[in-house]
Protein backbone atom coordinates (compact mmCIF):
# COMPACT_ATOMS: atom_id res chain seq x y z
CA UNK A 1 0.00 0.00 0.00
CA UNK A 2 1.43 2.97 -0.95
CA UNK A 3 1.10 5.68 1.91
CA UNK A 4 -0.40 9.65 1.08
CA UNK A 5 -1.55 11.70 3.74
CA UNK A 6 -1.69 15.87 3.10
CA UNK A 7 -4.42 17.22 5.46
CA UNK A 8 -6.52 20.11 3.47
CA UNK A 9 -4.58 22.83 6.34
CA UNK A 10 -1.46 22.15 4.73
CA UNK A 11 -2.00 23.58 1.27
CA UNK A 12 -2.46 27.18 2.48
CA UNK A 13 0.10 26.72 5.10
CA UNK A 14 2.55 26.19 2.33
CA UNK A 15 1.40 29.38 0.54
CA UNK A 16 2.09 31.34 4.44
CA UNK A 17 5.58 29.53 4.80
CA UNK A 18 6.61 30.67 1.45
CA UNK A 19 5.64 34.58 1.95
CA UNK A 20 7.07 34.28 5.10
CA UNK A 21 10.23 33.07 3.82
CA UNK A 22 11.17 36.09 2.30
CA UNK A 23 11.37 38.13 5.48
CA UNK A 24 13.55 35.47 7.61
CA UNK A 25 17.84 35.43 7.43
CA UNK A 26 17.76 31.52 8.22
CA UNK A 27 15.64 28.21 8.05
CA UNK A 28 15.72 25.73 10.81
CA UNK A 29 14.61 22.58 9.74
CA UNK A 30 13.77 20.18 12.38
CA UNK A 31 14.34 16.44 11.42
CA UNK A 32 13.29 12.93 12.65
CA UNK A 33 17.03 11.68 13.44
CA UNK A 34 15.85 8.32 12.99
CA UNK A 35 14.82 9.41 9.60
CA UNK A 36 16.60 12.63 8.60
CA UNK A 37 16.23 12.33 4.79
CA UNK A 38 12.52 10.67 4.79
CA UNK A 39 11.44 13.43 7.30
CA UNK A 40 12.64 16.10 5.40
CA UNK A 41 10.41 17.92 3.24
CA UNK A 42 11.18 18.67 -0.33
CA UNK A 43 8.99 21.59 -0.49
CA UNK A 44 10.95 23.22 2.14
CA UNK A 45 14.11 22.17 0.41
CA UNK A 46 12.83 23.80 -2.48
CA UNK A 47 11.24 27.11 -1.15
CA UNK A 48 14.52 28.11 1.05
CA UNK A 49 16.61 27.41 -2.08
CA UNK A 50 14.50 29.33 -4.17
CA UNK A 51 14.50 32.48 -1.52
CA UNK A 52 18.78 31.32 -1.22
CA UNK A 53 18.07 31.06 2.63
CA UNK A 54 20.56 28.72 4.81
CA UNK A 55 19.41 26.00 6.76
CA UNK A 56 20.09 24.54 9.90
CA UNK A 57 19.25 20.74 9.85
CA UNK A 58 18.62 20.11 13.83
CA UNK A 59 18.67 16.26 13.72
CA UNK A 60 16.13 15.92 16.77
CA UNK A 61 15.35 12.82 18.71
CA UNK A 62 18.70 11.82 18.79
CA UNK A 63 18.59 9.89 21.93
CA UNK A 64 16.58 7.54 19.93
CA UNK A 65 18.66 7.66 17.29
CA UNK A 66 21.42 5.33 16.45
CA UNK A 67 24.45 6.88 17.59
CA UNK A 68 27.05 5.91 14.82
CA UNK A 69 24.22 6.54 12.20
CA UNK A 70 23.91 10.09 13.38
CA UNK A 71 27.55 10.69 13.07
CA UNK A 72 27.38 9.80 9.46
CA UNK A 73 24.10 11.84 8.62
CA UNK A 74 26.25 14.97 10.27
CA UNK A 75 29.12 14.29 8.08
CA UNK A 76 27.00 14.09 5.21
CA UNK A 77 25.06 17.38 5.26
CA UNK A 78 28.19 19.14 6.51
CA UNK A 79 29.49 18.47 2.56
CA UNK A 80 26.33 20.61 1.80
CA UNK A 81 26.36 24.43 0.38
CA UNK A 82 24.63 26.81 2.96
CA UNK A 83 23.59 24.01 5.29
CA UNK A 84 24.66 23.16 9.07
CA UNK A 85 23.45 20.19 11.47
CA UNK A 86 23.30 19.52 14.80
CA UNK A 87 22.06 16.46 16.57
CA UNK A 88 19.66 17.20 19.66
CA UNK A 89 17.24 16.03 22.07
CA UNK A 90 14.51 18.94 22.31
CA UNK A 91 13.63 17.30 26.09
CA UNK A 92 17.30 18.89 26.85
CA UNK A 93 17.69 22.49 27.36
CA UNK A 94 21.90 22.29 26.62
CA UNK A 95 21.04 21.14 23.67
CA UNK A 96 18.40 23.93 22.86
CA UNK A 97 20.46 26.50 23.97
CA UNK A 98 23.18 26.13 21.29
CA UNK A 99 20.62 26.40 17.97
CA UNK A 100 20.75 30.08 18.18
CA UNK A 101 24.77 30.70 17.76
CA UNK A 102 24.81 27.89 15.14
CA UNK A 103 22.21 30.42 13.34
CA UNK A 104 24.06 33.28 13.72
CA UNK A 105 26.60 31.30 11.83
CA UNK A 106 24.55 30.86 8.88
CA UNK A 107 23.65 34.46 8.83
CA UNK A 108 27.14 36.63 10.11
CA UNK A 109 25.02 39.63 8.85
CA UNK A 110 22.95 39.69 11.57
CA UNK A 111 26.10 39.52 13.89
CA UNK A 112 25.97 43.63 14.54
CA UNK A 113 23.18 43.80 16.93
CA UNK A 114 21.30 46.65 14.27
CA UNK A 115 18.78 44.41 13.25
CA UNK A 116 17.51 41.34 14.93
CA UNK A 117 18.26 37.52 13.50
CA UNK A 118 14.94 36.48 11.74
CA UNK A 119 14.54 33.14 12.19
CA UNK A 120 11.77 30.37 10.88
CA UNK A 121 11.24 27.06 12.20
CA UNK A 122 10.09 24.50 10.05
CA UNK A 123 9.70 20.03 9.45
CA UNK A 124 7.11 18.04 8.66
CA UNK A 125 3.94 16.50 11.89
CA UNK A 126 5.20 14.74 14.87
CA UNK A 127 9.16 15.46 14.27
CA UNK A 128 9.21 18.00 17.62
CA UNK A 129 8.76 21.02 16.45
CA UNK A 130 6.54 22.25 18.93
CA UNK A 131 8.47 21.00 21.66
CA UNK A 132 11.75 22.55 20.40
CA UNK A 133 10.12 25.83 19.88
CA UNK A 134 8.65 26.21 23.83
CA UNK A 135 12.43 24.99 24.73
CA UNK A 136 13.69 27.93 22.76
CA UNK A 137 11.46 30.29 24.22
CA UNK A 138 11.79 28.96 27.58
CA UNK A 139 7.79 28.80 28.17
CA UNK A 140 4.47 27.43 26.67
CA UNK A 141 3.53 28.63 23.21
CA UNK A 142 3.03 25.72 20.83
CA UNK A 143 0.66 22.81 21.57
CA UNK A 144 2.41 19.84 21.71
CA UNK A 145 0.56 16.21 21.18
CA UNK A 146 1.36 12.39 19.91
CA UNK A 147 -1.16 13.11 16.74
CA UNK A 148 0.31 14.35 13.98
CA UNK A 149 -0.54 17.76 12.43
CA UNK A 150 -1.16 19.08 16.09
CA UNK A 151 -0.06 22.92 15.09
CA UNK A 152 -2.23 24.46 12.01
CA UNK A 153 -1.49 28.37 12.31
CA UNK A 154 1.83 30.41 11.81
CA UNK A 155 2.82 33.09 14.42
CA UNK A 156 6.03 34.97 14.93
CA UNK A 157 7.60 35.42 18.43
CA UNK A 158 10.30 37.59 20.10
CA UNK A 159 13.09 34.85 21.67
CA UNK A 160 14.78 37.73 23.02
CA UNK A 161 17.65 40.73 22.21
CA UNK A 162 17.93 40.62 18.74
CA UNK A 163 16.25 37.20 17.88
CA UNK A 164 12.80 36.31 16.77
CA UNK A 165 11.39 33.06 15.33
CA UNK A 166 8.45 32.46 12.80
CA UNK A 167 6.85 29.09 13.80
CA UNK A 168 4.85 27.18 11.15
CA UNK A 169 2.48 24.54 10.69
CA UNK A 170 3.39 20.65 9.80
CA UNK A 171 4.31 20.63 6.24
CA UNK A 172 3.60 17.31 4.36
CA UNK A 173 4.04 17.69 0.67
CA UNK A 174 1.49 15.90 -1.81
CA UNK A 175 2.87 13.21 -2.64
CA UNK A 176 5.16 11.01 -1.00
CA UNK A 177 7.14 9.66 -4.07
CA UNK A 178 9.02 6.28 -2.23
CA UNK A 179 7.23 3.69 -0.98
CA UNK A 180 9.49 3.34 2.19
CA UNK A 181 9.18 6.94 3.15
CA UNK A 182 6.09 6.38 3.09
CA UNK A 183 6.14 3.44 5.51
CA UNK A 184 9.55 5.28 7.78
CA UNK A 185 6.98 7.96 8.40
CA UNK A 186 4.21 5.87 9.24
CA UNK A 187 6.43 4.06 11.67
CA UNK A 188 7.52 6.89 13.38
CA UNK A 189 3.84 8.76 13.52
CA UNK A 190 4.57 11.29 11.21
CA UNK A 191 1.39 10.37 9.47
CA UNK A 192 -1.88 10.17 10.73
CA UNK A 193 -3.38 6.52 11.83
CA UNK A 194 -6.35 7.29 9.51
CA UNK A 195 -3.63 6.78 6.07
CA UNK A 196 -2.22 3.43 7.35
CA UNK A 197 -2.85 0.22 8.08
CA UNK A 198 -0.78 -0.08 11.11
CA UNK A 199 -0.13 -4.11 10.77
CA UNK A 200 1.51 -2.98 7.30
CA UNK A 201 3.55 -0.50 8.39
CA UNK A 202 4.33 -2.74 11.72
CA UNK A 203 5.43 -5.24 8.95
CA UNK A 204 7.53 -3.07 7.20
CA UNK A 205 9.66 -1.85 10.25
CA UNK A 206 10.04 -5.79 11.66
CA UNK A 207 11.47 -6.46 8.33
CA UNK A 208 13.99 -3.74 8.75
CA UNK A 209 15.00 -4.33 12.27
CA UNK A 210 15.47 -8.26 11.25
CA UNK A 211 18.41 -6.70 8.95
CA UNK A 212 19.64 -4.27 10.74
CA UNK A 213 18.66 -5.23 14.53
CA UNK A 214 17.84 -8.23 15.15
CA UNK A 215 19.26 -8.44 18.52
CA UNK A 216 16.96 -5.88 19.58
CA UNK A 217 14.17 -8.62 18.76
CA UNK A 218 15.94 -10.70 21.04
CA UNK A 219 16.43 -8.88 23.97
CA UNK A 220 13.08 -7.49 23.88
CA UNK A 221 10.51 -10.24 23.03
CA UNK A 222 12.72 -13.35 23.67
CA UNK A 223 12.32 -14.24 20.04
CA UNK A 224 14.81 -16.05 17.56
CA UNK A 225 14.61 -13.97 14.71
CA UNK A 226 16.86 -16.31 12.11
CA UNK A 227 14.80 -17.48 9.27
CA UNK A 228 11.81 -14.95 10.53
CA UNK A 229 9.64 -12.26 8.12
CA UNK A 230 7.91 -9.40 9.46
CA UNK A 231 4.40 -10.69 9.44
CA UNK A 232 6.07 -13.34 11.80
CA UNK A 233 7.55 -10.52 14.04
CA UNK A 234 4.27 -9.25 15.02
CA UNK A 235 2.73 -12.79 15.16
CA UNK A 236 5.39 -13.66 17.56
CA UNK A 237 4.74 -9.78 19.43
CA UNK A 238 1.61 -10.88 20.13
CA UNK A 239 2.01 -14.41 21.45
CA UNK A 240 4.78 -12.95 23.68
CA UNK A 241 2.39 -9.82 24.98
CA UNK A 242 -1.07 -12.14 24.92
CA UNK A 243 -2.30 -10.17 21.97
CA UNK A 244 -5.64 -12.98 21.22
CA UNK A 245 -8.68 -12.04 19.79
CA UNK A 246 -11.84 -12.38 22.35
CA UNK A 247 -15.01 -14.73 20.94
CA UNK A 248 -13.10 -15.72 17.43
CA UNK A 249 -11.60 -19.42 18.41
CA UNK A 250 -8.56 -17.37 20.32
CA UNK A 251 -6.84 -16.52 17.17
CA UNK A 252 -3.82 -13.56 17.49
CA UNK A 253 -5.08 -10.42 17.28
CA UNK A 254 -2.09 -8.88 15.44
CA UNK A 255 -3.64 -5.53 14.67
CA UNK A 256 -2.93 -4.94 18.78
CA UNK A 257 0.35 -6.41 18.72
CA UNK A 258 0.93 -4.17 15.91
CA UNK A 259 0.01 -1.44 18.14
CA UNK A 260 2.59 -2.23 20.97
CA UNK A 261 5.55 -3.08 18.59
CA UNK A 262 4.99 0.26 16.88
CA UNK A 263 4.80 2.31 20.54
CA UNK A 264 7.73 0.14 21.76
CA UNK A 265 9.95 1.52 18.32
CA UNK A 266 8.40 4.97 18.63
CA UNK A 267 9.56 5.25 22.70
CA UNK A 268 12.27 3.91 22.37
CA UNK A 269 11.77 0.57 23.89
CA UNK A 270 13.57 -1.10 21.17
CA UNK A 271 16.38 0.70 21.76
CA UNK A 272 18.44 3.53 20.00
CA UNK A 273 17.49 2.49 16.20
CA UNK A 274 17.97 4.46 13.04
CA UNK A 275 15.79 3.62 9.83
CA UNK A 276 17.77 4.96 7.18
CA UNK A 277 21.72 5.61 6.98
CA UNK A 278 23.42 8.03 4.14
CA UNK A 279 24.45 4.93 2.35
CA UNK A 280 21.26 2.20 2.50
CA UNK A 281 19.19 6.47 1.05
CA UNK A 282 21.86 6.34 -1.76
CA UNK A 283 20.74 2.86 -2.73
CA UNK A 284 17.31 3.28 -2.77
CA UNK A 285 17.03 6.26 -4.69
CA UNK A 286 20.09 4.57 -7.40
CA UNK A 287 17.83 1.72 -7.43
CA UNK A 288 14.62 3.68 -7.72
CA UNK A 289 16.19 5.76 -10.60
CA UNK A 290 17.34 2.16 -12.39
CA UNK A 291 13.43 1.22 -12.11
CA UNK A 292 12.02 4.54 -13.62
CA UNK A 293 15.12 4.32 -16.32
CA UNK A 294 13.97 0.72 -17.44
CA UNK A 295 9.97 1.47 -17.58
Amino acid sequence: MAIQWFPGHMASARKNAAEAMARVDVVIEVLDARLPEASGNPMITELRKYRQRPCLKVLNKADLADPEVTRAWLDWYAAQADVKAVAISAKRPADVARLTGLCRQLAPHRNDNTKPLRMMIMGIPNVGKSTLMNALLKRRVAAVGDEPAVTKSQQCLDLGPGLTLTDTPGLMWPKIEHDSDGYMLAAAHAIGRNAVIEEEVAEFLAALLLQRYPERLAERYGMAPAGMDGHAVVAAVAKRRGCILKGRGGGLDLEKAANLFLTDFRSGALGRISLETPVSRAAMLAAAAETEAAG
